[in-house]
């Protein structure tokens, strides 16, 4: 691979770190193809290893790009990163599609950090191929974060809330 496609490369893993961070995404897989024997495997991910880059050259530039994919205000401080998907009281999207915290732009939001919940009570809304779809909470207890800002996309299996 010449260094002007090794330069490019690194441009766009960046921009791919940076999509992910602006989406508000956990995980974001890319592959380029260039040639029949050249090829580059992209994977950003906030949660488990920052990046992993395939290819059937060893590329030297992957690891300088590494420390852009994960944001510096992404969690509260703590002693080890804390994978919210993990969290016992983690509620992850059934299915992909757009998230919404209230029922209509400029209406009260379902729940507030802090609001105490009952199970099947609505939390969020995930719009997928036009249709709304109610997102119930799985337990009762007390919402302690929300992960997710209205608007913004979410992937399967994507942390949205943390109710204890």
């Amino acid at each position: 691979m010449s260094k002007q496609n090794s330069e490019a490369d690194v441009a766009f893993i960046q921009a791919l770190a940076e999509l992910l961070n602006k989406n508000d995404l956990t995980e974001l897989s890319v592959k380029r193809e260039y040639g029949p024997d050249d090829r580059l495997d992209v994977k950003v991910s906030k949660n488990g290893p920052v990046m992993t880059i395939a290819a059937p050259a060893p590329m030297q530039h992957a690891a300088p790009v590494a420390h852009s994919a994960a944001p510096a205000a992404a969690a509260p401080p703590a002693a080890a990163p804390e994978d919210p998907a993990q969290h016992p009281g983690a509620v992850t999207s059934p299915m992909v599609g757009t998230v919404y915290l209230a029922a209509e732009p400029g209406a009260a939001p379902f729940v507030t950090v802090g609001q105490q919940v009952s199970a099947g009570q609505t939390v969020l809304i995930i719009e997928a191929m036009k249709t709304m779809n109610q997102i119930p909470a799985p337990h009762a207890g007390t919402v302690k974060r929300i992960l997710v800002a209205d608007g913004n996309p979410v992937e399967f299996g994507a942390p949205m809330l943390i109710i204890e």
